[in-house]
């Protein structure tokens, strides 16, 4: 935190948003400057230095107490005493800068204590033990969490170890993390004065680092001012262009967007709305990022309206009226008021036309939620303060912190941040954290999806099933075997989205493993690193070839009365051994030969059908397998031979539409009879044995079983089965169902060919 230091001449680049603001900042800067060289005030004197600090803080809490910031300063300024920054300025105006920012963002009195402090234990002799005894346990965990590891400790992976330890002490609180958001936003506006090597591996950092924990956090208003500064640095050429582009548009004569904010307004006040309707010039990489989207621009890209009211009813009154006296752009309409990003962020966004064809976006939304989106997690105050307790309450705040107007606060913990750190506490190595890290921290959004218990899960944009196991189950989700989505059965390789319901399926085998191909859509650290470690801790294993091997060891005869059979195209002959299936032949102490074909199946013993037909042999259809009491119709195929199908067997629509007659046919009084079912199922270990032994306690014979090699983790099994009462085949298609790792047991019906 002290190795950037103030470049007067070089203030960085100044958006187009707050260029009062930052003018004012600057004039603060040089107040602080003078201030600080006068050294202590007397005491129990309020430090001139920190005036500025204090107007700020009273803006957002009236009667907060100011004793805690005087008694800090004081230490802050003697501790850093006679340290100077590369400007000349005294040391001491940058944790006064920082405080500043804070103090603007409504950051409540603890977090502005630590702010003032957060640099005393790096950089002087200050100790933790003494910020402890003079300021409490809250200051010194602040502090703690943000003071950077030593380089002499810690060598090359001192920064990454020092990211480490701050997200896990932002995991306890997540003010940590704001004080450094600040810290860094400071430290890039003075960044001037370094070697342009150092001020590039700075800014890459912000990049890939802080600036995605800003917007996770929602604190835009550091986000913003972050990106433009990065964006001046890494890409000047493009920065200058742009820098251009709004100078330009400056130039011109006429300005749609305050012609189009004119005529909100006038809508607005005919319908009795009170609102506030304000023009939010782009900043420099939203220019950018418009310039790159659209090409030319025109007057009203350069900016956006806000409407700023008191309710949240309000907010759909304002949409309502603009969409009634205005031009609306449809596809532009999202409501983040009633679904809010993962962020806090809330806020109807929408689009209006002109005659001329310039569309102006509008952002509607209350003063309370237009202080989160600016601020995040800084706008709630004290999250973790218990009521009685809370001594900063502003006009905005009931007395335990929660806004006045009911609007949600923050979790102690957001999801993505408890993500964060179940993974980082398996990355093996510091280098493999830092990479880890910033791809975790590119997955720009985050969705929701709901589990079967109720509860939900937070996963990045771009997770698959198999992201959801590892969020859900940690390492035990090497024993997931399956998942449903929204009812349907998904592999483990299928893209969630936002509001989806996942079910994941898990195996009961502890020699369960993971797939290497579970790599290939893993997208989240914690599924990558879980699945990497398995398969480094056991070489050559990978759980594709699970259920091969149990096909293998169940071919080899783990039950009585099972033999292997050549698998049989239809015509009887040998099937083509690149396609082939293991078919596996019950012998009945009849002494059953092969299979029968769907094309000439066996008349099964005991089930009685009978003909309206006379002198005509009834056999039942392979394509559906009909039991009773099921539904039948006949027809006459050739030898005088009536089959028997189900109703609603696709094979009776297309003989009909053929010209077929249907034969009357009827179930006799026997009731055995033989189904061939199908069981779909994830591959395991010993799910086989486990199958055919859920079959035979329903009291079902196996007259042959067919086992279709692997795809994609699922297996397919098809058996023919003799069932010594119809009524049965329920029970039996449930128990084979509750076998773990199937997710699907259906009787067969054979598909028609469409010509």
């Amino acid at each position: 935190m002290s190795a950037e230091a103030t470049n007067p001449a070089s203030p960085g680049p100044v958006t187009p948003a707050a260029p009062r603001r930052k003018a004012r900042a600057r004039i603060d800067l040089r107040r602080l400057g003078r201030a600080a060289l006068l050294g202590s005030p007397a005491r129990d004197k309020l430090p001139d230095a920190i005036s500025h600090v204090v107007e700020a803080h009273r803006a957002h809490y009236p009667d907060a107490g100011l004793e805690p910031l005087r008694r800090a300063y004081v230490l802050a300024e003697s501790s850093h005493r006679g340290q100077m920054r590369k400007s000349g300025e005294p040391y001491i105006t940058h944790p006064l800068a920082v405080t500043l920012i804070l103090a603007e963002l409504g950051a409540e009195t603890t977090t502005l204590t630590a702010s003032l402090l957060h640099d005393t234990v790096e950089d002087t002799d200050v100790t933790l033990d003494q910020v402890r005894e003079q300021f409490g346990e809250e200051v010194r965990y602040l502090v703690d969490g943000v003071t950077k590891l030593e380089k002499v400790d810690y060598g090359a992976a001192a920064e990454p170890e020092t990211f480490r330890k701050m997200l896990v002490a932002t995991g306890n609180d997540v003010r940590v993390m704001s004080i450094k958001l600040a810290d860094r936003l400071h430290n890039m506006r003075t960044l001037g004065v370094m070697r342009p090597e150092k001020q590039a591996r700075i800014a890459r950092v912000t990049r890939d680092v802080l600036i995605p924990l800003a917007e996770r956090l929602g604190v835009q208003a550091l986000k913003t001012e972050l990106e433009d500064l990065v964006f001046a640095i890494l890409h000047p050429e493009e920065y200058a262009h742009t820098r251009e582009l709004i100078a330009g548009n400056a130039t011109r004569s006429g300005d749609p967007l305050a012609e189009i904010a004119d005529e909100v307004r006038g809508v607005l006040r005919e319908a009795d709305i009170q609102a506030e309707v304000l023009i939010r010039p782009r900043h420099f990489v939203s220019v950018h990022r418009v310039a790159r989207k659209r090409g030319r621009l025109r007057g009203a890209d350069f900016g956006r309206l806000l409407v700023l009211v008191s309710e949240d009813a309000d907010c759909y009154g304002v949409l309502g009226e603009l969409h009634t006296c205005m031009t609306p752009v449809v596809s532009e309409f999202k409501d983040f008021i009633a679904v809010p990003k993962f962020n806090l962020y809330q806020s109807l966004h929408t689009a209006v036309a002109r005659a001329d064809g310039q569309v102006a976006e509008v952002l509607i939304r209350t003063h309370q939620m237009h202080r989160v989106a600016e601020a995040g997690v800084i706008a709630l105050g004290n999250p973790y303060a218990p009521p009685a307790e809370t001594s900063d309450t502003s006009e905005d705040q009931t007395a335990d912190g929660a806004p006045a107007d009911g609007e949600r606060a923050d979790p102690t913990r957001p999801g993505w941040l408890s993500r964060l750190l179940d993974w980082q506490r398996a990355a093996p190595d510091p280098d493999t954290f830092w990479s880890t890290l910033r791809e975790d921290l590119a997955q720009d959004r985050e969705i929701t999806v709901f589990r079967p218990d109720g509860g939900t899960l937070g996963l990045p944009e771009g997770a698959t099933c198999v992201d959801a196991a590892y969020a859900q189950y940690g390492e035990d989700a090497h024993a997931c075997i399956g998942a449903r989505v929204n009812g349907r059965l998904a592999t483990l390789s299928t893209v969630l989205k936002d509001g989806d319901s996942v079910q994941l399926l898990m195996g009961q085998d502890p020699a369960s493993e993971p797939s290497r191909e579970w790599l290939e859509h893993a997208h989240t650290p914690a599924a990558r690193i879980a699945i990497q470690r398995w398969l480094a801790a056991h070489p050559g294993g990978d759980g594709t070839d699970a259920a091969r091997a149990e096909a293998s060891r169940f071919r080899q005869g783990p039950r009585e009365g099972l033999r292997e059979a050549a698998p049989r195209d239809g015509s009887g002959a040998e099937a083509d051994p690149g396609n082939r299936t293991t078919t596996i032949a019950r012998l009945t102490p009849e002494g059953a030969g092969a299979p029968p074909t769907a094309e000439a199946p066996a008349r099964p013993r005991g089930a009685e059908v009978l003909l309206d037909r006379a002198g005509a042999t009834a056999r039942l259809a392979g394509c559906c397998t009909p039991v009773p009491p099921d539904e039948v119709t006949g027809f006459s195929v050739r030898g005088g031979v009536v089959t028997v199908h189900r109703v609603e067997c696709p094979a009776v629509a297309h003989m009909k539409s053929g010209g077929r007659p249907e034969i009357g046919v009827r179930w006799g009084d026997t009731t055995e009879c033989r189904v061939t079912l199908f069981a779909e199922s994830f591959g395991r270990p010993h799910l086989l044995a486990d199958l055919t032994e859920a079959i035979a306690l329903e009291g079902a014979e196996i007259v042959s079983a067919t086992v279709e090699p692997p795809s994609q983790q699922r297996v397919r099994h098809t058996y023919t089965l003799q069932l010594p009462d119809a009524a049965r085949l329920p029970a039996l298609m449930r128990a084979m169902r509750n076998v773990p790792g199937v997710y699907d047991v259906s009787r067969a019906q054979h598909q028609m060919p469409t010509s």
